[in-house]
């Protein structure tokens, strides 16, 4: 029978050293900025500028997460060193389990909080929803260019 994910208390407890693995005060935490291309690593972006990824969304590593059959909660937070804590865009903290209750891994290929980071840049530029946005952009930049280019024309 296959193991189902317990659901994840909403209110995180005080600090406990008898908490195990499986508790989600134990999971790593995983912030937006952490992945973000527009961060410096003194404004807390912690993988490689050229694996990151733009403006990334908390439901985005959500989503790739939960793609990936990680066991994660999602809590409303915002990343300490951001500049304006109330701007929507970037509230959002992820929790991932990373081991199991006698501390092996859960899933072999994410053996770090590290993996998980160059995982989630990897795969959020392949999203559908970041396809899409990518396409009308381009689209857009076109026809502006395109409107720009007969006003120069009118002119002569």
């Amino acid at each position: 029978m296959a193991q189902q994910a317990q659901p994840v208390p909403q209110q995180a407890r005080p600090w406990n050293p008898n908490f195990t693995h499986e508790d989600r005060e134990r999971w790593i935490c995983i912030y937006p900025a952490y992945i973000n291309s527009r961060k410096t690593v003194k404004e807390g972006r912690r993988i490689p500028k050229e694996k990151a990824v733009d403006n990334p969304t908390y439901t985005e590593i959500r989503d790739v997460c939960a793609s990936a059959n990680l066991v994660l909660g999602v809590e409303n937070k915002t990343y300490p060193r951001e500049l304006d804590p109330r701007d929507l865009k970037f509230r959002g903290r992820i929790r991932v389990q990373l081991k199991k209750e006698d501390g092996s891994l859960l899933r072999d290929e994410f053996p770090s909080k590290n993996s998980i980071l160059l995982y989630l840049g990897d795969t959020i530029p392949k999203l559908k929803s970041r396809a899409q946005s990518q396409a009308d952009k381009a689209s857009s930049q076109q026809q502006s260019q395109g409107s720009k280019s007969q006003k120069k024309k009118g002119r002569r």
